[in-house]
């Protein structure tokens, strides 16, 4: 992404967006479902955490996403989506699986 002038000074830089597309929402979508399973680090020292009912609302979306759309994607658009959902589906078990309560047990 390129960088675009910056006309006050006081302001933050600012980036070229890119262009909307149903990857773009699908990669939006899944890098917030990334983030609430606690597996974007956001420095060393931070412990990224976890929020399973975020994470799973997420994921929810992606699926009415896939249902709502059913036969008006791409093969890569669906690959995506589908790919997309099967990875933070097993990611969420395994986050379920270590979270706080599966250790009491």
């Amino acid at each position: 992404m390129e960088k675009m002038s910056q006309e006050n000074t006081n302001e933050a830089p600012r980036f070229e967006m890119p262009p909307a597309s149903f990857a773009f929402l699908v990669l939006s979508l899944r890098a917030q479902c990334e983030a609430a399973l606690g597996l974007t680090p956001f420095g060393e020292e931070e412990k990224p955490e976890t929020d399973l009912n975020y994470a799973r609302h997420g994921i929810d979306l992606l699926g009415v996403l896939l249902e709502k759309t059913k036969g008006n994607l791409t093969l890569e658009e669906q690959r995506l989506l589908e790919n997309s959902l099967t990875e933070l589906r097993f990611r969420y078990v395994q986050a379920a699986e270590s979270g706080p309560a599966a250790q009491k047990a």
